[in-house]
């Protein structure tokens, strides 16, 4: 099951095997979330078991969440507030010097849509993946398979549904382009 999950096909996630790496990856979650601001060499020390890989300088404020955390890989210089939710049941790529707010979701789990698969707990998965130098506002969503592209700002509660191109602003459920990044933001008439 773990190589259909990886593979992004349809699997069932009650797997010995799976079940042991979220286990791994609970325990060292629970380990972090409990860790203090005076305890960052620990931090470090808990993120590089937990994650795939973690660039320098970055810190992401507990509590974190995820499934397996080994496919999450962060870049340099980031900065994730309180209450990242980084499911990863797909790999999920995050570039350097990426701002993410509080509470921010990346989902990378999908459902059939149809009734009995998804009573016999078929489930699959597609990659998240976050350009360099990314601001993703409090609250936001990123749904499974997006793309976002650098230097793209995400308005705080949107919910990216497809991929955004590089160096424009979205907002909304669903996230929609309103501008270039470095144009002016629309008069609104307030």
């Amino acid at each position: 099951m773990r190589e259909r999950m990886l593979a992004g096909d349809l699997y069932i996630a009650d797997d010995p095997e799976l079940a042991e790496a979220n286990a791994t990856a609970l325990d060292l979650t629970a380990a972090y979330n409990a860790t203090t601001v005076r305890q960052r060499p620990l931090r470090r020390q808990l993120l590089e078991r937990l994650l795939g890989a973690v660039g320098e300088d970055t810190e992401i404020r507990p509590p974190l969440f995820v499934d397996y955390g080994t496919h999450v890989r962060v870049g340099a210089r980031c900065f994730a507030n309180f209450g990242l939710v980084a499911l990863d049941v797909a790999a999920i790529a995050i570039g350097d010097d990426v701002q993410i707010g509080p509470n921010v979701q990346l989902l990378t789990p999908t459902h059939p849509v149809e009734p009995q698969p998804r009573r016999d707990k078929w489930e699959a998965a597609r990659p998240i993946t976050i350009g360099n130098n990314v601001w993703l506002g409090g609250g936001v969503i990123v749904l499974p398979g997006v793309t976002i592209g650098e230097n793209t700002v995400v308005g705080a509660g949107s919910v990216v549904t497809k991929d955004l191109p590089p160096n424009v602003v979205a907002v909304g459920n669903p996230a929609r382009i309103v501008r270039a990044v470095g144009d002016p933001p629309p008069d609104t008439g307030a």
